[in-house]
């Protein structure tokens, strides 16, 4: 029977002695929860588990698009497309997309994350040419006047392509390399880094009845075989960011459960990225129907997510995400770069 290996984290001052750190970062852990399906979980001594699972856990990640990883880092969203959940039509004027991508960077954005295919549940898909001329000349406007590193948002190979050659550093693929192989061999040739999703099903039918046995473990494995196949595209682990997909093919018990074992993921030797801003499941709880009033839930959610060691928040609200990580990470004896 697989076992599953999911560290318990504390930012505590007053670490044990034998304490492990987490990917060379701010977080420490003396024992780790193994799961097993179908089982209860047990603790056992971080010492005790596996050498080459203590390993994954203890490495410090690479610097992704020449940011180091060992503080928590802020994705600011750009989407420049006309029906996005949250901001649909507000920047799909590339005036407006470069003014949006200055001001995030402005008030704390480390990297900018570029859409142009909404990915909201029920949206219907975006040829090709339509999302190249919406992402790469707001992508060269941005490079020609900030060295700030550029993601795309994308699960298409042609729109990656062109989106590099304007000065995109990453690619963003919520499909993980399953709705476009050919992404993976754009993006071993071109050396970026690639972050894979988990989505059950394409944005149209996604939340239609998503269903696991286990989504903790469901996700895991999905997410390690897709690591597999991007490892034997060239890509090397070290540029690997996984994601575990947050709203995409999820109900709302599915996030929470996802949120509350995230630490899981650290197992896969990977830099993890949460994606979370806004979402119906934050809306749902917080008593917030209109998305635009979901900007206190996001920032709760995306601390619990540094709190359980994400290195990359994936945000709408840059400006509050990086005021409130810099009071949290101060008041947990760290520092952050913002």
């Amino acid at each position: 029977m697989t076992s599953y290996y999911r560290p318990i984290l504390h930012s505590d001052p007053h670490r044990p002695d034998g304490a492990l750190t987490l990917a060379g970062g701010w977080l420490w852990f003396t024992h780790v929860e193994v799961l097993e399906r179908g089982q209860g979980g047990r603790l056992v001594l971080a010492q005790d588990v596996p050498a080459a699972v203590r390993d994954r856990l203890t490495t410090p990640r690479a610097d992704v698009a020449g940011l180091a990883l060992d503080t928590p880092r802020i994705m600011g969203i750009l989407n420049v497309t006309p029906d996005s959940f949250s901001d649909g039509g507000l920047f799909d004027d590339p005036a407006a997309a470069l003014a949006h991508a200055r001001a995030m960077e402005a008030v704390g954005a480390d990297i900018l994350d570029i859409g142009g295919e909404s990915t909201r549940p029920g949206a219907a898909e975006v040829c090709v040419d339509d999302e190249v001329a919406r992402t790469a000349p707001v992508i060269a406007a941005i490079r020609a006047g900030s060295a700030v590193p550029i993601s795309i948002d994308t699960r298409k190979a042609p729109v990656a392509q062109a989106a590099i050659a304007a000065g995109a550093s990453m690619v963003n693929d919520v499909a993980a390399f399953t709705y476009d192989p050919a992404l993976a061999d754009v993006t071993a040739k071109a050396q970026v880094p690639v972050c894979l999703m988990h989505a059950q099903g394409d944005p149209e039918t996604m939340q239609a009845d998503p269903r696991y046995d286990d989504v903790l473990l469901d996700v895991y494995d999905f997410l390690e075989a897709r690591i597999a196949m991007a490892e034997a595209a060239g890509i090397a682990r070290n540029q690997i960011i996984i994601d575990p997909g947050i709203g995409f093919g999820k109900t709302l018990q599915h996030n929470v459960t996802l949120l509350r074992g995230l630490s899981l993921y650290h197992s896969l030797g990977c830099a993890i990225l949460l994606g979370a801003s806004r979402k119906r499941f934050i809306g749902t709880l917080g008593h917030a129907p209109d998305a635009q009033d979901r900007v206190a839930g996001s920032v709760a959610v995306a601390l619990h997510g540094v709190a359980q060691g994400v290195q990359i928040l994936r945000v709408h609200d840059t400006k509050e995400t990086r005021q409130a990580l810099n009071l949290h990470m101060a008041m947990s004896g760290q520092a952050s770069d913002g």
